[in-house]
């Protein structure tokens, strides 16, 4: 069983799969995989540097991160150049740790899941959900200014649209006890495999 979870930035995609691990899923996070596989690739650093040139480059010749993030989010063209790199990575990992344990439950964060017409790489999608109060007020805590966390909220699908789309919705205000009862109900729900 291959489960995809998604939502807005700061809701809690990574704390649902992480509970869903204690529970016994394998867990995937697209965004680690950028991090670790996509965004360090010597050949994806080439094509990074080619295209936006030197300035997103840290004086170790790696991915200024912070630098890239700027300049992909307030150009949309950009951003989907370098979704279009990414992607094929992502996937390619998602398929190789499928193969490699074909038998698992998987619990996979895809934040741009719908955005990415990945939807069909899962059995069922979760969307994680909460207030935009609460989200702005969750990623102003990791330390994303405002005006940042609203730009990068806009560059996403609609939280709604997302909630229309998804085969469960978990709703992320309450206590994490609260959030682990729901995690615990969707499991109940879910066919044994």
């Amino acid at each position: 069983m291959k489960i995809g979870i998604t939502g807005g930035i700061g809701c809690g995609k990574s704390t649902v799969a992480r509970a869903l691990e204690r529970r016994g899923f394998r867990r995937l996070d697209s965004d680690q995989i950028v991090r670790d596989h996509v965004l360090t690739d010597p050949a994806v650093i080439a094509a990074i540097a080619g295209r936006f040139g030197a300035t997103v480059l840290d004086p170790r010749g790696q991915i200024a991160r912070p630098v890239l993030a700027e300049r992909v989010f307030a150009n949309d063209a950009e951003r989907a150049w370098l979704e279009g790199l990414a992607h094929p990575v992502v996937f390619d990992a998602w398929r190789a740790a499928f193969a490699a344990e074909p038998a698992a439950r998987w619990a996979v964060e895809v934040p741009l899941l719908f955005e990415s017409q990945s939807e069909n790489w899962f059995d069922f999608t979760i969307c994680v959900a909460c207030a935009p109060e609460q989200q702005l007020a969750r990623l102003e805590q990791r330390g994303l200014p405002r005006a940042l966390a609203g730009q990068r909220i806009s560059k996403q699908l609609p939280l709604a649209r997302k909630i229309e789309l998804s085969d469960f919705v978990l709703w992320n205000e309450g206590s994490p006890s609260f959030l682990e009862a729901q995690v615990d109900r969707l499991i109940s729900a879910l066919p044994a495999a």
